[in-house]
């Protein structure tokens, strides 16, 4: 079912393009001004015819950073054995990589998401993906529909290899980008209208990282790693330094002894000099543009959550998991109203975790795919609950 209506909506908006059907017009503006100018028209497409790491992540549990809480009572549980049910996963930006799609295109389901990508942008994505180069693809405004599309399309390979592990997805989440790509699969959002709305939030926070020059880190610490010390007096010391508006906080929770701090360029240069004096082991910087998931990037709140306003926003299918606090989501209304936040507050994505998998012992878990380019968020699960890692499988892209 959830498959099927995906696929209605797709093969719709597909007719209507054939149509002399009307895009809004493409983002690719310089200014936030223009940003808000374009979200105003983001209107519905119209018929005009007739017709209806990560090398640190498989490092060991980090030994008393775990606390035993039963967060699954925050999460939608189905009542049938949970070996029978499935949980799909949606990476985020930073997983990109040339060539990203190239074997997918076998599937025409896939063929068909990628050509409706290029009708929506207004540019040949899938040329970027596959071609590059590395420089144009890492860039934040191909990036973001780069890695949502390519995920997509690699949906259509586990519905050809597995045809039940779709329909019997019960949840499913999506690290930061990832989130959206989740919910385009839940039917909350069209996939045109998502397309676009990534295409606002990629443009919009490559403008605001321009406006604040900020930076990511990886930080891999013990139990007696002073990370919030380490924030606050990197903080206070750009303070000093005279930079306006400054920040630095844990960015995204990824696993026990691992988070991304981020801040101004300056705030990282000074953890990177005093790391040793926190007790970080080591600390490692992100190939990004910004410091996302901080307050550097409140710019590109107001053109998104403008954007969104526009867009018909249904309740999910399924449930579909916030990185604002790892909770479903309620209704429509509430993700109109928390997903914007999302591009100012840290990916609690340890968090979601816990409360995605959390079981009392002796239950089962259920099959996990992570459809999309790279293998981070299985290798993430790992750290968090081995055992849900055990029915683990990469969908790649």
């Amino acid at each position: 079912m959830l498959f099927r209506a995906f696929h209605r909506k797709l093969h719709r908006t597909l007719r209507l393009l054939g149509t002399d059907a009307k895009l809004p017009p493409v983002v690719g503006t310089e200014k936030v001004k223009e940003l808000l100018e374009n979200a105003a028209t983001f209107d519905d497409i119209k018929p005009t015819g007739g017709g209806t790491d990560s090398e640190w992540a498989t490092l060991p549990y980090v030994a008393g950073t775990y606390i035993s809480r039963d967060q699954s009572k925050k999460a939608n549980r189905p009542k049938i054995d949970p070996r029978e049910t499935n949980v799909i996963l949606f990476p985020g930006q930073g997983t990109q990589y040339v060539g990203m799609g190239s074997k997918l295109l076998k599937y025409p389901g896939a063929r068909d998401i990628f050509a409706l990508a290029n009708e929506v942008l207004g540019y040949d994505l899938l040329k970027i993906c596959i071609e590059g180069p590395k420089s144009k693809l890492d860039q934040t405004k191909y990036c973001q529909p780069a890695v949502m599309v390519t995920s997509l399309a690699a949906l259509e390979q586990l519905r050809e290899e597995r045809p039940n592990a779709i329909e019997n997805c019960f949840a499913t989440a999506g690290f930061s980008l990832g989130e959206l790509t989740a919910l385009v699969f839940a039917g909350a959002i069209p996939f045109d209208k998502g397309l676009r709305l990534v295409q606002i939030r990629a443009e919009a926070m490559q403008l605001a990282s321009q406006q604040a020059k900020g930076a990511m880190a990886t930080v891999l610490f013990g139990a007696d790693g002073r990370i919030g010390e380490a924030c606050k007096e990197a903080l206070n010391w750009c303070i000093e330094k005279g930079i306006e508006g400054p920040d630095c906080r844990v960015a995204n929770y990824l696993y026990p002894g691992c988070k991304v701090l981020a801040g101004n360029e300056e705030a990282l240069r000074f953890l990177e000099a005093n790391a040793k004096r926190f007790n970080i082991r080591r600390i490692k910087r992100l190939p990004v543009s910004g410091a996302f998931h901080t307050e550097l990037m409140q710019p590109a709140v107001e053109p998104f959550a403008a954007a969104l306003k526009k867009i018909r926003v249904e309740d999910p299918i399924i449930s579909v998991h916030s990185n604002v606090d790892g909770k479903c989501y309620k209704s429509a209304g509430h993700i109109v109203g928390q997903l914007p936040k999302q591009i100012v507050r840290p990916v609690k994505w340890e968090q979601t975790l816990h409360i995605m998998y959390e079981r009392k012992q002796g239950e089962h878990f259920p099959r996990t795919f992570e459809c999309g380019p790279g293998r981070g968020l299985k290798a993430i699960l790992k750290q968090v609950n081995a055992k849900a890692w055990d029915t683990t499988l990469n969908v790649e892209a």
